[in-house]
């Protein structure tokens, strides 16, 4: 799939652009393109080879023509030329988080830095210090910002890694050979970010796979080729490997390979203790007899425990609850009736109310919650008082022609750095949904943060608290919080705390989430969506969701409009 590294170059380009001053307008093009094609669900070549490059929002014909470009091979002349305009280290530090075009060319006028190593020496030797708009904290945020960069280079956020590994499936499937197909890993068992990918085939003639396999068209290079298992590079450079199992052996390969590795020592050491043997092949008797091998639940029956499903597999008390047929039913896509958390062009949305009413129909949604940003968010075009009123005749206009969805007058209101929130109580009070979130001030001590979102909790106007640690992968880690205090002052007022599933944040994560489950707090899930296609992230929330033992019950998104709005009020 070539969607990631056509995204990587118009993002660049734009960032190159900017730090030749190029027009603004011109740079927007090029951002708003690569931002498009990363949320695409559709290969871009496909549209490439179709000739509907052009179909698509904010492509024209020069764009097209690049994109064509970057598709054959894997780069294009205008990149190349600015690139060669542009001394290497300052496009180098453009991937340190924190640092914009014009901050790296300040950095190569000023100091003559030109890498990464260059800028981290010059931090920690304090010469940073003193240039224009660079402050001590600044210096602290660019040294973290590498340690993030360093960290974030080995592992891929949720989005990349399905795209990968579904355009491997997509590419392999057709193959008469091919029984059954599936990713494997991490992936799966849908964690937030992924090392590299592993792809399990049934086949009972590898070789014709694998060849198809390494001769496919987004693999940059061959790593390994061999008669049943290979590994290539993407051209993102995602590492991919592949297995092809006998069918017959399936089901054994695939709980095998999904992992974790401490769920699968749990289950060696039930087999031991009931004189059997478990591996890749199946589960085996005393005398080497294959009892089960096929499928997973054929395997965990013969160990007397119900099927665990792959989110849960992370030793966390699942092996016991299925011994004990205690496992939880967990809340699947066709539980969620609606989204808690989206943008228009009302605020920093790429989309009217309208497009995202038809894109929430055709996901069979009952309602959709728009909540633009409130007024002190300039960056984000937050909302005064005369374009909210304009945004609620819009949307009462919309609701009163619309049949089997809702849209939801809300606001994403700022929590300031005392916890108080940004709009007064006469205006919260007209809003059918209140998301509070923080958007500043992350360097507060955790006391501090804690005070502030359980202020907005006792608000008896806010009932859903968005992102609550801040974490936006792989720029900034989540900021500490008390989450013992949080979760019993949001329970007491009934606030809801959300998982954001946008796949740079994942926020709350499955840990915390399952603790504020098992402390009573409601949980909503929200994707952030500011384009029409982020409304496809709900897979990642309902993952989320999954690998926190949540049920239907513990998510306000699977109450019914009505139920809904009885369930938030204080």
């Amino acid at each position: 799939m070539f969607n990631a590294r056509v995204a990587e170059v118009l993002r660049s380009i734009a960032e190159l652009l900017e730090i030749k001053g190029d027009n603004p307008f011109r740079i927007r093009a090029y951002g708003r393109a690569a931002d498009r094609i990363t949320v695409l669900q559709e290969d871009i070549a496909s549209y490439a080879g179709q000739g509907r490059l052009e179909e698509l929002e904010g492509i024209g014909k020069d764009l097209a023509a690049k994109i064509d470009e970057i598709i054959a091979t894997g780069t294009c002349r205008h990149y190349e030329e600015l690139k060669r305009a542009i001394p290497r280290g300052v496009v180098d530090m453009l991937a340190v988080p924190g640092i914009g075009p014009k901050t790296a060319k300040l950095f190569y006028d000023k100091l003559n830095i030109r890498s990464v190593a260059a800028l981290q020496q010059a931090a920690r030797q304090g010469r940073l210090a003193g240039l224009p708009g660079v402050q001590e904290k600044t210096v602290a945020n660019i040294l973290k910002g590498i340690e993030l960069l360093e960290k974030g280079r080995q592992r891929m956020d949720i989005l990349t890694a399905q795209q990968v590994a579904q355009a491997v499936v997509d590419g392999l499937k057709h193959l008469k050979s091919v029984k059954e197909i599936e990713p494997a890993g991490s992936l799966r068992r849908g964690r937030e970010t992924v090392r590299d990918i592993d792809i399990l085939a049934a086949s009972p003639r590898p070789a014709p796979v694998m060849e198809a396999f390494v001769g496919l068209p987004f693999v940059k290079r061959v790593l390994a080729h061999g008669a049943t298992k290979s590994a290539v590079l993407t051209q993102d450079d995602t590492q991919v490997d592949l297995r092809v199992l006998a069918p017959a052996a399936f089901g054994a390969a695939l709980l095998y390979f999904t992992g974790s590795k401490e769920h699968n020592i749990k289950l060696r050491q039930l087999a031991i203790r009931k004189k059997l043997r478990i591996s890749e092949y199946g589960i085996f008797d005393k005398r080497d007899r294959c009892l089960a091998s096929r499928t997973e639940k054929e395997i965990y029956a013969r160990l007397g425990m119900d099927f665990i499903p792959p989110e849960m597999r992370e030793d966390r008390g699942e092996i016991e609850a299925g011994l004990r047929h205690a496992l939880p039913r967990l809340v699947t896509a066709k539980d969620i009736r609606g989204d808690l958390h989206a943008h228009t062009r009302y605020s920093d949305g790429s989309a009217t109310p309208e497009e995202m009413a038809q894109a929430g129909r055709r996901l069979g949604y009952e309602y959709l919650c728009l909540t633009d940003h409130s007024v002190s968010l300039k960056v984000a075009h937050g909302l005064d008082k005369e374009r909210l009123k304009k945004k609620r005749a819009h949307i009462d206009r919309l609701n009163r022609k619309m049949r089997g969805l809702r849209l939801l007058f809300a606001t994403e209101a700022e929590i300031d750095a005392d916890g108080r929130i940004d709009y007064p109580v006469e205006v919260l009070k007209t809003f059918d949904v209140v998301v509070g979130a923080v958007h500043s001030g992350f360097k507060q001590s955790k006391a501090q943060l804690t005070r502030r979102i359980v202020r907005a909790c006792r608000n008896p106007n806010v009932h859903i608290i968005a992102h609550p640690t801040g974490r936006q992968w792989p720029a900034r880690p989540s900021y500490e919080v008390d989450f013992k205090e949080i979760f019993k002052i949001a329970r007491e007022t009934n606030t809801a705390l959300e998982i954001n599933c946008h796949p740079m944040r994942m926020d709350l994560g499955d840990i915390p989430a399952r603790a504020a489950k098992e402390a009573g707090v409601r949980l909503a899930i929200g994707t952030d969506a500011h384009d029409v296609t982020h409304l496809d992230y709900m897979r990642f929330g309902v993952g989320l969701a999954r690998r926190a033992w949540l049920e239907k019950q513990d998510l306000l998104n699977t109450c019914p409009l009505q139920k809904l709005l009885k369930a938030i009020k204080k």
